[in-house]
Parts: structure tokens; C-alpha cells; sequence
């Protein structure tokens, strides 16, 4: 058997998370780390989502790295391309890519508690680490629904995350299941060709107007040549939207003012009452995503466009029923139904102490110290973990501040030779204060279902305050908060056991 890979530091994806803890690793001078990545390229979720129309909804200038602002930004909100490129050439300029093992997705992840480290397996190789960091992020596996019959379909299928380039939509007649943030921007783009488009619509969603615009050459220019001018940019994006916090987390009435906005946006948009008001939300906005589109509403009034305010109920060989018994003829099935966010696949490949899964430990929900640590899984941390998303601003800030956690928790590992665990105690008050921050949020009171809820009904998603606040109490390692557990004696190392528990 060949022996494992061996390396301090163990991470999982080349996200943005990824990718930045790399880049820090490499900063502040640990250079013995590998990043195993399942594709063949980085860029996590933006590698992936290349369907029509795909673009962040958060400014590019807020978007991306404090460490490696991009004055070539071609417009206020990044189309993917752009946003992808941008992270190979983060990983090219700061000299990560030579760690980077592509093709080597991570089968199952075991704490060894004999001597005090995690193997991995992968396809391409098993690998040894001190320190592992998960890095997949909660949009990274798509979410298809259970439908009765869809194998029976004899047309073509797809989820927005793995869009068919090769499948001609032209004349097609199209199913679209979903009208979440993927949907409201592939759907305005395929309506063009296709033959007719049925839209299936469980909830409307909040629209906002998108305040989109290219960058004229004298402002890239003077991003360039006066960096100041952009992390002012910048800072002025992100003190603008922390304004938002008061109306998701403290008083969900403050979002009354832009529920104004959505309705006169919509009204705007689309003529016919009878469409307006199978569009028109019946809960608070924010309670789910809130989305900004200019072009998604006025495509649902095309000719050749039909809303079906009404989820799937079952597919036919060649057709789909809706919830309402109505039946529909298609050719094609376009799932924008989301990702697996509350029941991350990765979970069921990570073993700690005692052989216990992560989905395991988390059988009543996920829940994690500050969003990266979990009782029983020692030098374990999470990036993009628990309760650390963001309904207002952008998520590579909290990618950055729990990336500075983590590599403060390394260099105490360097420096005292401990495995650190945090304990038991200290992740549930932690979870205790999060969820009681909950309980006057707009996603708690605002009167819906949203995938940012799990099955029980508990926000395991949002990060429920400010971030500069999160940031604060990720600043510093706090190792009061962790079992120090002394390293393990030098000894004989058993080989990497070709049934470990995944």
C-alpha cells in the first residue's frame, strides 16, 4: 500500500475559503499544507454555476478579498465569468496552485486518536494532516428535489449548478422548478429562445430593483492608479448595507420601506393583476432571500411564458403535474431548486472522536463554536459553517474573519505542540446566543419557510447581527474555549486502514 501524503495542514476546496486560507497560510509562513479540490479548476460555487445570466448580487468591490482588490472590475455586480477568473488568478499570484491537488475529492476524512491526526482519503490518494479545514461552502452540492416519476422522464434534465451547455433550448418547451436566486437570472435569458417556458412558483420571492451599471474607464482607471479611491468604494458598500442589520435582527418592521420598493417594482413591471398577484409575497421581506433582478418580471409577461403558482406534484414521461393536477408538456426539466445548506454532504465524510460522524453530531441540527469548531472533532475547523451566512452583505468578509481565527488557532498549535477541541460547554452557549438572537429576526417572525431553516424549523444558516461584530469575536484564538490535549508520544504510525469510516 502506498503510504499516505503527509502535511500539517489539510484543506477542503478552493472557494473563496479555500483559496484564502491558503493564501494566508502562505502569508504568514506555513508552507506545509495541501488544498484538495474534487474539480479540475478552483472557484467553488462560481466554477460551477456558468448557467445563463449567472452574476453575484453583491457589489464586486465588497465581493472579494481585502488582500486582493480588483480595479478590472467591469461592472457594479460581477457576472461569473469575472468572478471565476478572478479567483484562478488569485490562485496564480499568490502562489498557491503548487498545493493545490485537482481531481481528489475527499471520500472520508478520520480522526486518529492514536496518533493525533486526520487521514483522508481520496480517489487520487490518501493523505495525512495535523490540522484539517473544511472549506466546501453550503452552496457547493445542488438540491433535486424527490419527484414521483422523474426517472420516467424521456426529455433532458438539469439543475441550474450543472447547467447543460450542450442541450439547444431553442424552440424547446421548458420547465423551469424554482424561482429562487439562480432561476430569476437564467429565466429572463432562455425566455428569448425558448418555445414556451412554464415557470413553477411554490412562494414568490421579494424583488428588488438590481442598480447595475459598467464601470466607466476613468473610474477603472482610477482604481488602478489611486487605490484609496476603491477601499473608499468599498468601505462605502459595506457600511451601507451593515445599515440593513436593524431591520433583519432587531426590528423586522424597519423592512416595510423596502417592501414599498419591491411592490412598486413589481407593479411597474408587470401590468396584468391577476399575474401581479400570484407574484406578490404574503410574508415580510427578508424572512427568505431577498433578490434584485430588472429583467426577471418583465419576462414572466412574454407570450410565451406561463407562472404556475403551484409546486410539482409528479413527472410523466412527457410532461410534468402540478400540485394543482393542471399537466404540462415538456421537452426539458431546468432545476433551480437550491442546494443541500442545511444537511451538507460533506458531513457524512468527517469522523472525530469515537467514530463519530459530523452528520451524526449534528442529527439535531448543525451548530458550531463561532461557526468553525464542533465538540469531539479535535484541530477540526469550518469556514462557511453554522450560522455564519449573511442576508445583507457580502460572505467573503466572514470567509476572512473566521480564516483569521483559524490561522491564529495554527500558529498555537505551532507554538505549543496541543491538539485543541473545543469543549462541549463553550459551543453551546455559543449556539444558545445565536439562537436566541434569532428570536426576533425577520427570519424567525417574518412569517415563512426558507431554506434557511432545517427541518425543525431552527435557523442553522444566518449569522443573526452585524458583521463587524462577528469579526470581533473572531479576531483572536481563545483557547479557554478548548479542551488542550497534550500531543501524542512518538511512535510506530499504523497504516492508513483502506476501510476507514467515511
Amino acid at each position: 500500500m502506498t503510504r499516505p501524503v503527509r502535511t500539517k495542514v489539510l484543506i477542503i476546496g478552493t472557494g473563496f475559503a479555500g483559496l484564502g486560507m491558503a493564501v494566508r497560510l502562505k502569508d504568514a509562513g506555513f508552507d506545509d499544507f495541501v488544498v484538495l479540490e474534487r474539480a479540475g479548476e478552483v472557484g467553488g460555487t462560481w466554477r460551477d454555476n456558468t448557467y445563463p445570466g449567472a452574476a453575484c448580487d453583491v457589489p464586486s468591490h465588497l465581493y472579494s478579498f481585502s488582500f486582493a482588490p480588483n480595479p478590472d472590475w467591469s461592472r457594479s455586480f460581477s457576472p461569473q465569468a469575472e468572478i471565476q477568473g478572478y479567483l484562478r488568478r488569485v490562485a496564480t499570484d499568490f502562489g498557491v496552485r503548487p498545493h493545490i491537488r485537482f481531481h481528489h475529492e475527499v471520500l472520508g476524512a478520520a480522526w486518529d486518536e492514536a496518533v493525533q491526526r486526520w487521514r483522508v482519503r481520496t480517489p487520487a490518494g490518501d493523505f495525512e494532516a495535523d490540522v484539517l479545514v473544511s472549506a466546501t461552502g453550503a452552496l457547493s452540492d445542488p438540491a433535486i428535489p424527490p419527484l414521483p416519476g422523474l426517472e420516467r422522464f424521456q426529455g433532458t434534465v438539469f439543475h441550474s449548478a450543472r447547467w447543460n451547455h450542450d442541450h439547444d433550448l431553442t424552440g424547446k418547451r421548458v420547465a423551469v422548478v424554482g424561482t429562487g436566486a439562480s432561476a430569476i437570472q437564467f429565466v429572463p435569458q432562455i425566455q428569448r429562445s425558448v418555445g414556451h417556458l412554464t415557470v413553477f412558483q411554490r412562494t414568490p420571492p421579494w424583488i428588488l430593483p438590481r442598480w447595475d451599471r459598467p464601470f466607466r474607464p476613468s473610474e477603472r482607471w482610477a482604481f488602478r492608479h489611486l487605490p484609496l479611491i476603491q477601499r473608499l468604494a468599498r468601505a462605502g458598500i459595506y457600511w451601507g448595507r451593515e445599515q440593513m442589520v436593524a431591520g433583519f435582527v432587531v426590528a423586522p418592521g424597519l423592512m416595510r420601506a423596502a417592501e414599498r420598493l419591491a411592490r412598486r417594482h413589481l407593479e411597474r413591471s408587470v401590468a396584468d393583476p391577476e399575474l401581479r398577484a400570484g407574484l406578490t409575497p404574503d410574508y415580510r421581506i427578508g424572512c427568505k432571500r431577498i433578490l434584485i433582478s430588472n429583467d426577471y418580471l418583465p419576462a414572466l409577461t412574454q407570450p410565451n411564458v406561463r407562472l404556475v403558482a403551484a409546486g410539482l406534484a409528479e413527472i410523466r414521461e412527457r410532461s410534468v403535474v402540478s400540485a394543482d393536477g393542471t399537466e404540462h408538456e415538456v421537452d426539458t426539466i431546468i432545476f433551480g431548486t437550491g442546494f443541500h445548506v442545511t444537511d451538507i454532504p460533506v458531513a457524512d465524510r468527517i469522523t472525530g472522536r469515537g467514530g463519530l460522524s459530523l452528520k451524526a453530531r449534528w442529527a439535531d441540527g448543525m451548530r458550531a463554536y463561532k461557526g468553525t469548531a464542533v465538540a469531539g472533532f479535535p484541530n477540526l475547523f469550518l469556514l462557511v459553517g453554522p450560522n455564519t451566512g449573511l442576508g445583507h452583505s457580502s460572505q467573503v468578509f466572514m470567509i476572512e474573519s473566521q480564516i483569521a481565527y483559524v490561522l491564529d488557532a495554527i500558529r498555537h498549535l505551532e507554538g505549543t505542540g496541543n491538539v485543541v477541541e473545543v469543549g462541549d460547554d463553550a459551543e453551546t452557549a455559543w449556539d444558545a446566543g445565536v439562537q436566541r438572537a434569532m428570536g426576533r429576526s425577520v427570519w424567525t417572525t417574518g412569517g415563512c419557510a426558507s431554506w434557511y431553516l432545517d427541518e425543525r424549523g431552527r435557523n442553522t444558516t444566518l449569522w443573526p447581527g452585524s458583521t463587524w461584530r462577528f469579526r470581533r469575536r473572531t479576531a483572536r484564538f481563545d483557547p479557554a474555549a478548548y479542551r488542550l490535549i497534550e500531543p501524542a508520544p512518538v511512535g510506530p504510525e499504523p497504516a492508513l486502514a483502506s476501510d476507514a469510516p467515511s
